[in-house]
């Protein structure tokens, strides 16, 4: 059974830099064809898939998303990460962690989520 629990501050200041980690045990991140997104629900709307970091270390983005965001990754702990840059009151939400093992397909196992909030 995999299991992912996200960690990170929960309340942040406009144009400061969001950081999160993803713990995940039941699998290693660097196992073949397992890939590892973060996907965040701002309030009153959909899930919006932010970006992976495949098992090899590749990083894909969602392009609006791109300039601001950097995923990475910490084998020695087999956790991944997520920075997102400049935020503003726009990236307030619910920030998950998941796991896909098809690029594009639906993610089987997901993090609790954490709610991040952005206020001056």
């Amino acid at each position: 059974q995999v299991q992912l629990q996200e960690s990170g501050p929960g309340l942040l200041k406009p144009s400061q830099t969001l950081s999160l980690t993803c713990a995940v045990s039941g699998a290693s991140i660097t196992t073949a064809y397992f890939h590892w997104s973060w996907i965040r629900q701002p309030p009153g709307k959909g899930l919006e898939w932010m970006g992976v970091i495949t098992y090899d270390g590749s990083t894909y983005y969602r392009p609006a998303l791109k300039s601001r965001t950097s995923i990475s990754r910490d084998t020695s702990k087999n956790q991944f990460s997520l920075q997102l840059s400049s935020v503003t009151p726009e990236d307030t939400a619910v920030y998950y962690c998941a796991k896909v093992c098809t690029l594009g397909d639906d993610h089987d196992y997901w993090g609790q989520g954490t709610q991040v909030t952005v206020s001056s």
